[in-house]
């Protein structure tokens, strides 16, 4: 019988300890969540008041920038020498996040988020992937998109056919 109650209590102890990490993980989602929000509204931030050095220290050194035009997908220093210009002159750009998720890999070493964002281009979605490195959440993949409303998506790819008909060729042809 000893030995039954003792099983019972160390099975009640293990459980009670895995309850408590798993609130410990909760806690520290949260605080990672905070952490994360903060690096993607000092990005919009650093961007609007053209602070150079400020946006780009956010992005780890092998991260990836993809863009609205199929043809933008740069790494940090492509990113980097096609944005210096548009820094320089203070003729960034300025976004704010609407809508925000934030979700992490069961190390907690990765987030992926996805966001809404108010633009000059109207609603725009930013999506992306962060990694912990040295303690810091920094950018490895941003990706920006246009958001098109359903209702004139057919207009939309009339516009954009000519354009990216030649493209979807030159691609094609890369194969």
């Amino acid at each position: 019988m000893k030995k039954t109650t003792l099983i019972f209590s160390l099975f009640i102890i293990l459980l009670s300890l895995q309850k408590m990490a798993a609130q410990q993980q909760k806690f520290n989602s949260e605080n990672e969540t905070i952490k994360i929000s903060k690096t993607l509204d000092d990005l919009n931030l650093f961007a609007a008041k053209a602070d150079f050095n400020g946006y780009f220290n956010l992005f780890a050194e092998n991260s990836t920038f993809i863009g609205t035009d199929a043809t933008e997908v740069w790494n940090k220093k492509e990113f980097m020498t096609w944005a210096e210009p548009f820094f320089k002159s203070k003729k960034t750009w300025d976004f704010t996040s609407l809508k925000r998720n934030i979700t992490f890999s069961s190390d907690g070493k990765l987030a992926w988020f996805d966001e809404l964002l108010n633009t000059q281009m109207k609603i725009c979605r930013g999506s992306g992937v962060l990694e912990k490195i040295n303690g810091t959440w920094k950018i490895r993949q941003y990706v920006l998109s246009m958001t098109i409303p359903n209702d004139i998506s057919n207009e939309v790819t009339k516009l954009k056919s000519p354009i990216e008909d030649q493209l979807i060729q030159k691609l094609k042809s890369q194969k």
